[in-house]
């Protein structure tokens, strides 16, 4: 797949209109992962996006004028020590594999530095975003019944 420069990509903010697309396009994300889990019910992924749909936190991902994902990334003062938490992370699938994850990232991890916190991820078992963020310098601190739980250590990329 052809990758994309950092001159075709930005974000938008996210209105609480977006919620239907932004569902569609977390479904499509994550339907083959959680197929590999059996877990797959389009209706309580749509809850679990209701659930944490909080627009002041979340930003499209933008290509051509074309919203192809979206990224949430919102304080967690409830973790030791606080971070950001990286609810979501989504691309439909035709747009994966072409850098806008690692280009996200970057955005993400630029916003840890500023805020001086760490980045907390979750990502589903046996999904492929596993690999994805161990090759983003996350490292493995948990997991849950379904759930891979990692962690970005914002003071350590300073001292490597």
């Amino acid at each position: 797949m052809k990758a994309l420069n950092a001159m075709q990509l930005h974000l938008t903010p996210v209105a609480v209109a977006d919620f239907e697309p932004m569902a569609a396009i977390r479904i499509a994300a994550l339907r083959e992962s959680l197929e590999r889990l059996g877990r797959f019910d389009p209706v309580r992924a749509r809850a679990r996006l209701a659930a944490g749909f909080v627009p002041e936190f979340m930003q499209h991902i933008v290509v051509d004028d074309q919203r192809m994902g979206f990224v949430t990334l919102r304080p967690d003062d409830d973790a030791t020590p606080k971070a950001l938490k990286l609810d979501h992370l989504y691309v439909l699938p035709a747009f994966q594999g072409r850098g806008i994850g690692a280009w996200v990232l970057g955005w993400a991890k630029a916003q840890a530095r500023v805020a001086q916190r760490d980045i907390a991820v979750s990502a589903l078992k046996l999904s492929d975003a596993n690999r994805f963020y161990l090759r983003h310098g996350f490292v493995a601190v948990g997991e849950s019944e379904f759930d891979l739980d990692y962690r970005w250590v914002a003071a350590q990329e300073l001292v490597a």
